[in-house]
């Protein structure tokens, strides 16, 4: 009998375990890589961001498969979990209480890959040799070898920086202190950073957006803070995308709340602003567009720089990879994915055949493998992998079938406004019974005699 194929699987997130969930149904052998202390450690970092997909849209059905062998209790389908609940109530358990524990190694960061004894240049007798997997733990450094390697490390420790040209703008390492990327929790863990703060968000996409709103949240509770939003382009209203009929009524729901925001005055908007050099002004950020010697700029305390997220090839450099020049994704699924003409429910399913390289047997999976690109979904990864890992299998019948729909009125449809955060965080939660008002917020605003929060 032919020994299993190993499967090493970089990355321990959503994308990751569903891929060495189906392998092991498969029967094959796979080992996970995980650079932080604990499963999923990426979505731990945006615990507080709620998702716009339901929770049947968020669960692999392999995956699933080895919860319900363990008498895991299901969330609700419709119901919208945040990253905290994704964790707890899905990637914990799988990662913890199913024969994937074994399989999980954490604290280990992968620093190269390539083929054993063939450095890049070589191709005769290629891709009859197991791959090499290097990688850092606590002892120190560590190898393994495999048949196949799926890359599903993400992009969220990656984010672009805030230059407009795609390279960090003048003075923007040495400030680094005074300036988060991605989705800091303002309203939780890092509140004191901002409250009573003058603080600048720079970008145009829904992580740009969210931050704006728990901002402004938080200017209700703290007068003080001052918000002003930096976008490169000229037309701020296409951050308020398409309301109510936006497939993903969430989504939909965040760019009307946003857009009356920026109606109102609560944030202060600088468009066609595209910043170049970042400095110290007495005890501020300085933060200059059109160069240092002319030009506009803004004064804060803190910047955020919510300008998308970019993949790490740095580590794949022996590996022979064929990436779109602009997406930085398989040539195959750029023109599936461009950002300005696809959105969640235009890209159709995809698997090994999009996703291989001319590296036979390794595969990009996951966020990391839309390159640039910001219009992934979760429920698409897990079609992915679960092509993938059927290609590996030798299944190939399996891997060309499609067995996702993204249909217009499934996946594209969410909850109302009042899930466009937390329940218990949306002004406060619903009104009381028989009070005039939308919200708590609402109600008290009312009683102080002025118009109201506006959160209807």
């Amino acid at each position: 009998m032919t020994k299993p194929k190993t499967i090493v699987i970089l990355g321990a997130g959503p994308v990751g375990l569903a891929a060495a969930a189906h392998a092991l149904e498969r029967g094959l052998e796979p080992v996970v890589l995980e650079a932080g202390p604990q499963a999923a450690h990426a979505v731990r970092q945006w615990g507080h961001v709620r998702m716009f997909s339901p929770w049947q849209y968020n669960i692999d059905k392999a995956a699933e498969r080895l919860l319900e062998a363990t008498g895991w209790n299901a969330p609700v389908p419709g119901d919208y979990p945040d990253g905290d609940e994704l964790v707890e109530r899905y990637l914990e358990p799988l990662a913890t209480r199913t024969p994937l524990k074994d399989r999980i190694r954490t604290g280990s960061l992968v620093t190269a890959v390539g083929r054993s004894g063939f450095d890049k240049m070589k191709s005769n007798g290629r891709a009859f040799e197991p791959f090499t997997i290097r990688y850092l733990n606590g002892k120190g450094s560590e190898q393994l070898k495999a048949d196949a390697v799926i890359d599903s490390t993400g992009t969220w420790f990656w984010p672009s920086p805030a230059g407009a040209d795609g390279l960090p703008a003048v003075g923007e390492k040495e400030l680094h202190e005074r300036i988060a990327y991605g989705m800091p929790d303002v309203l939780g863990r890092e509140r004191a950073r901002y409250a009573g703060r003058a603080v600048a968000v720079l970008g145009a996409g829904h992580s740009a957006v969210g931050v704006l709103i728990d901002l402004a949240r938080l200017k209700e509770e703290v007068p003080g803070t001052q918000i002003m939003w930096l976008l490169r382009g000229d037309k701020p209203e296409k951050a308020f995308g398409g309301g109510a009929n936006d497939k993903l009524a969430a989504r939909g729901a965040l760019g009307q709340a946003f857009a009356k925001l920026v109606a109102t005055g609560v944030i202060c908007v600088e468009s066609s602003f595209r910043v170049s050099h970042l400095s110290r002004e007495g005890d501020k950020i300085r933060i200059g567009a059109g160069g240092t010697c002319c030009g506009r700029h803004v004064l804060a305390d803190e910047l955020v720089v919510a300008t998308g997220f970019r993949p790490d090839f740095d580590f794949l450099r022996e590996v022979r990879l064929s990436l779109d020049p602009a997406v930085e994704c398989p040539p195959a699924l750029a023109p599936l994915i461009d950002p300005n003409i696809h959105s969640c429910g235009t890209v159709r399913p995809h698997g090994a055949r999009e996703l291989g390289q001319p590296e036979p047997g390794f595969y990009l999976a996951g966020m990391k493998s839309y390159g640039r690109a910001p219009t992934f979904l979760m429920m698409t990864g897990y079609e992915q992998v679960r092509s993938i890992v059927a290609e590996i299998a030798g299944d190939h019948e399996a891997a060309a079938k499609v067995e996702l729909v993204l249909s217009e009125t499934g996946v594209c449809s969410g909850p109302g406004p009042s899930l466009a955060a937390k329940e218990k965080d949306c002004c406060g939660g619903p009104a009381p019974a028989k009070a005039e008002g939308c919200c708590v917020a609402d109600v008290e605003a009312r009683a102080a005699g002025r118009s109201g929060c506006g959160c209807a």
